[in-house]
């Protein structure tokens, strides 16, 4: 894609600007930008390692080969990293949110999500992952004598909570610092899409792997991988199906990350910098018209097919029982949270303490606690 990285590379956020200052001011350092540093900071975060336990799309079946929310999450970094670079934008931001943006997710995935969410709503109070990342890396992540949290730069902070949606100033005046009435840089706009990039392909994979979808199924029902596996299959008569799957798979994350690339650079053309990102009247990172259809088709697909099948359905009640039994409990007995969640209930109150206690487990941990709770003091986590 000639051009695209002159085109982008004066909206790029710059490494030395007012984004890359942190709320406590720290030295330069000789050799490693602010953002990289971001990136070393989150990648040793305790909640970054929790990621390696917590569900990505199977909640019940235990394998080595499915994803993790860790792995996804590496996934998503190879991905947007790339697209950063084709396009000239900042690399070492572009992979600083990406690491972040499910820092935030509770045990169970979505599903757990929502069951975190559900009794929140009755005490007028909502579960939001972005939001709750953002509590992790300003409060959760005690690991410095100079300040709390982990004292990421603005541009990392207002990536992690406006890459995937928009926030309300009126809503939420507590994030007024992170221009609520602007559209975040470049560099945030991809991670939303660079994600939807990693689990579609990867969702299929999986979803064969753990022999609920059929690669016939998915051939008849995914444009962006049967037109490769057609295509492969003349080529290469008598060639394994599975590996004529991967290989397709394959040319499918080419082919969404390469539409992304030029119909982003596409979109920007003839905004000068970063400031006409900003004022856009729209998000600018997208894909082409025909590429958004194929991406609908494959999701519609997952949803009709995986998401919603009976045994992760299963999995779904699990959550939902798991987290609003524990939820229930500490509700009626708060004295029996660790004693570093306990003495946060009188300033906090004991609904956003629970969620915080809870999000915070693995899906390993939280089943444990579960079966074990009536029975032992409830172990400590941070």
């Amino acid at each position: 894609m000639p051009g695209t990285d002159a085109l982008l590379a004066t909206c790029a956020v710059p490494s030395d600007g007012p984004l890359a200052q942190r709320a406590v001011p720290e030295p330069h350092h000789p050799y490693r930008t602010p953002f990289q540093r971001d990136v070393g900071r989150i990648l040793h975060a305790r909640a970054f390692r929790r990621l390696a336990g917590k569900t990505q799309v199977f909640t019940e079946r235990a394998s080595d080969h499915f994803r993790s929310r860790l792995t996804h999450t590496l996934e998503v970094a190879q991905i947007a990293r790339t697209v950063a670079r084709a396009l000239g934008l900042n690399e070492d931001l572009t992979e600083a949110l990406a690491l972040a943006h499910d820092i935030g997710h509770p045990p169970f995935g979505h599903a757990g999500e929502r069951a975190l969410d559900d009794p929140l709503q009755e005490y007028g109070l909502r579960f939001d992952h972005n939001l709750h990342a953002l509590r992790i890396v300003e409060h959760f992540e005690n690991r410095h004598l100079e300040f709390r949290g982990l004292n990421l730069t603005l541009a990392v902070r207002e990536g992690i909570i406006k890459h995937s949606r928009d926030y309300s100033a009126a809503d939420h005046p507590e994030l007024a610092e992170y221009f609520l009435d602007q559209r975040p840089p470049l560099e945030a706009q991809l991670i939303d899409w660079a994600d939807e990039i990693a689990y579609l392909t990867a969702d299929l994979d999986d979803g064969v792997e753990a022999e609920i979808l059929t690669i016939g199924d998915i051939r008849r029902g995914v444009t962006l991988v049967e037109r490769p596996f057609a295509a492969l299959q003349a080529d290469h008569p008598g060639a394994p199906e599975k590996l004529l799957f991967q290989e397709s798979l394959k040319l499918m994350l080419n082919a969404l990350a390469d539409d992304l690339i030029a119909e982003t650079a596409r979109q920007a053309q003839g905004i000068p910098n970063l400031e006409g990102i900003r004022h856009a009247q729209h998000r600018l990172a997208a894909f082409s018209a025909e590429m958004e259809q194929f991406r609908r088709e494959a999701k519609e697909f997952l949803y009709r097919n995986l998401y919603l099948c009976s045994e992760l359905e299963n999995g779904h009640r699990q959550a939902n029982r798991v987290i609003g039994e524990l939820f229930s409990a500490w509700m009626s007995e708060p004295w029996k949270l660790p004693p570093s969640y306990a003495e946060q209930v009188a300033t906090e109150g004991a609904p956003r303490v629970i969620a915080d206690y809870i999000a915070g487990m693995t899906d390993h941990f939280i089943l444990e606690l579960h079966r074990s709770e009536s029975k032992a003091p409830v172990p400590e986590r941070d």
